[in-house]
Order: C-alpha cells, then sequence, then structure tokens
C-alpha cells in the first residue's frame, strides 16, 4: 500500500487531497494546526499529526513521529495569503506569510525529503503562478508573490540535492481554485485541482526533478 503525507490537510485543497488518496486505496498521513482538525482527520482514515508549521519544536516532532516512514507522495500544503491590500507591510504581515510560506517549507522539506528518497517518490510544494516572475503581469498581492517565488527557490535547492538520491520535487500552481484563498468566482473546483495535482504528480519522472508546472502538467517559467 503506498504511502501519502499531506501537510496542510484541514480544509481545501489539502483536505481533497486526503479524501482523494484514501479513496484509491493508499496510507495516508496528514497534518493540521487544530487538534479538533485531526480529529476529523482521524474519522476519515487518516493517521493524524497536530502540527504548527511556524513552530520548530512543532517540525521536530513531526519529524520524530515520521521516523522510518517511507512517501511515495508528499505534498507541502500549507500556506497564508497575508494582508490582501498592497500598501506598507506591518512586521507581523511579513512574519506570518513568510513564517508559514518560506521558513516552515526550509524546516520542513530537510525532515520530508529522504523518505520521499529512500521510497523513490515525489515531493511537491504548492505554489502559486503568482510567484513567477517571467509570466507576471500584475502587481498585486506583492508580499504573497515573494514569499512564493522564495518558496520556489527553497524547492529547487531541495531538489538538487534530494533529486540525486531518489526523489522527484516539484513546485505546482494548483489553479485558481474555489477555496476560502481564492474565492467562489474562482475557475476550477478544489475536487478538480486535487485530482489534477495527483495525476499529474504520478505521471512525473525523474526528468522533471525542479520544475514548476500547473495542476495539469503545463510547465510555467520561473
Amino acid at each position: 500500500m503506498p504511502t501519502a503525507l499531506i501537510i496542510g490537510a484541514s480544509r481545501g485543497i489539502g483536505r481533497e487531497l486526503v479524501r482523494q488518496y484514501l479513496a484509491d486505496g493508499w496510507r495516508v498521513i496528514a497534518t493540521a494546526r487544530k487538534s479538533e482538525d485531526c480529529t476529523a482527520l482521524g474519522a476519515m482514515g487518516v493517521h493524524p499529526y497536530q502540527l504548527d508549521v511556524t513552530s520548530a519544536d512543532s517540525i521536530a516532532a513531526l519529524g520524530w513521529n515520521l521516523d522510518g516512514e517511507l512517501l511515495d507522495a508528499a505534498f507541502l500544503n500549507a500556506g497564508v495569503y497575508g494582508p490582501r491590500h498592497d500598501g506598507f507591510p506591518t512586521q507581523a504581515d511579513f512574519d506570518a506569510v513568510m513564517h508559514t510560506n518560506v521558513l516552515a517549507a526550509l524546516r520542513l522539506l530537510p525532515v520530508i525529503a529522504p523518505m520521499v528518497a529512500e521510497a523513490r517518490g515525489k515531493l511537491a510544494v504548492i505554489s502559486s503562478r503568482m510567484a513567477s516572475m517571467d509570466a507576471r503581469s500584475s502587481a498585486s498581492g506583492t508580499l504573497y508573490r515573494a514569499s512564493k517565488a522564495a518558496l520556489n527557490s527553497v524547492l529547487v535547492d531541495t531538489s538538487i540535492r534530494f533529486g540525486p538520491k531518489g526523489a522527484t520535487c516539484v513546485a505546482f500552481h494548483p489553479g485558481w481554485v474555489q477555496t476560502e484563498m481564492g474565492g467562489a468566482s474562482a475557475d476550477i473546483t478544489v475536487e478538480q485541482s486535487a485530482a489534477g495535482l495527483r495525476a499529474t504528480l504520478a505521471s512525473l519522472s525523474a526528468a522533471a526533478n525542479g520544475a514548476f508546472l500547473n495542476y495539469d502538467g503545463t510547465p510555467i517559467s520561473w
């Protein structure tokens, strides 16, 4: 039975990834920040762990709990958008977005990637097309864009370190999805996004290591 790890599975895309992997017979490990969300995940048949991605101690505890696991697929889905305005960012805004979207990846990926590499599995971070510098035509969401561009950099470094050891590491744009972040007028449902992410990840060869892709597999320029 293959094993998937979903970090940030309390709602939206993360929760739907869990549901779809379970429906396909996978063993699923998932994390959430709140204990009640972990309880709900456990009721779905998941192995839940409470994780605050902004806490070094919490990440260390997850690493201890996962010691010895082999991960066929892993998604780092946890993230925040931050302030909806593009005015002067406060220190609190900056810290919340960068700690969640970037520092968490710097701490988590070195813990997870070896488990993926040993299984010759696949690792994905949920980034955003908004991180692309080449494809950018708007300056809105500057802080979020900066955080996701930094996340992409962390992913590329991870691909360099762990690709030769057996992990295929990619960054995904999940689409404009009908979630709390994307809003009700977004293009696609969480079901469509999760299905596309899973299918694309499953289809990737080792040659895709370090790529930036749309959920349907279309390449995105950095």
